[in-house]
């Protein structure tokens, strides 16, 4: 079985009843609308394909075929496999096509990731996505994710990591140079930048079990520090008895913008996590 080329609709003939379930040769497994499923792939030594099934019919010859939007590997799509992707994770595709179902192998489950990280137990079957992808351009939605570490990559769920007690941000092992066996005996962590403060508070809630569950907030110190300056900056220019200055600060993923509306000036911050939407009004002499 060979995928049809990402962009090329496939052809609906008439004559074709459409059907509720469809039995995998050999097995008892049922397969519905919906269902995620491994389909044989053209080359035997590659992993199956995994699709989920969108629609399954049969023609007046009881060939029975289903409608299928496929999930891309990371090796397959146009940027490759990178450090961060798990050995797991499938990008959900906008590749629809039409194939037989005799090419279904079996089963299996695609969960969000969220969800995959609070596992217990990852089987054969289990695999995550936390991207779609366009087969035709190679983006992906959603374009921006959250950074762990010193060395800033997106979680790995295939990767241990250890959370720092003050910060709460994650680190891998071999970024902050311990082992990985070093690492799993720790019952306590601090970062280099707060095991140097003799006040480091310990986690009153403990360690979150992954960093997929936390919400990273490192930009508020900025947010301060470019809010001071510009007041700084715009008392001196100030001709007025009394001015009022508007600082809004927008955050879109990645840019932190704070524009003074007097001065028409933008100052730009690279930052890496979600931060909220924040305006600031003061009143200057």
């Amino acid at each position: 079985m060979a995928k049809t080329r990402p962009g090329v609709p496939s052809k609906i003939k008439t004559g074709r009843k459409e059907l509720d379930t469809y039995t995998i040769k050999g097995t008892n497994k049922v397969v519905r609308a919906g269902d995620y499923v491994l389909m044989r792939p053209s080359d035997a030594g590659k992993p199956p394909y995994v699709a989920r099934v969108e629609r399954i019919e049969a023609d007046a010859r009881n060939n029975v075929k289903v409608h299928c939007r496929w999930y891309y590997r990371p090796e397959e799509s146009l940027g490759g496999r990178r450090q961060f992707h798990g050995a797991k994770e499938l990008f959900l595709s906008d590749h629809f096509d039409v194939q037989s179902a005799h090419t279904i192998e079996g089963k299996c489950i695609v969960h969000t990731f969220k969800n995959y990280t609070r596992l217990e137990n990852v089987g054969a079957e289990d695999y995550y996505c936390r991207f779609e992808y366009k087969a035709a351009t190679g983006a992906f939605t959603p374009d921006r994710v959250a950074v762990y570490c010193k060395c800033e990559m997106p979680y790995n769920p295939d990767d241990l990591m250890v959370q720092c007690d003050g910060c709460k941000d994650w680190y891998h092992p071999a970024c902050v140079g311990m082992t990985t066996e070093e690492a799993k005996l720790l019952d306590h962590f601090a970062c280099a930048e707060c095991s140097s403060d003799d006040d480091v508070k310990k986690s009153q809630n403990g360690f979150t079990a992954s960093p997929a569950d936390d919400v990273k907030v490192r930009c508020i110190s900025l947010v301060i520090a470019c809010v001071n300056a510009l007041l700084v900056y715009n008392a001196s220019f100030c001709r007025r008895s009394v001015c009022n200055l508007v600082l809004s600060v927008q955050f879109d993923g990645a840019l932190l913008s704070v524009k003074d509306t007097i001065l028409g000036s933008v100052w730009i911050c690279y930052l890496l996590n979600v931060a909220p939407v924040l305006t600031a009004k003061h009143s200057i002499c």
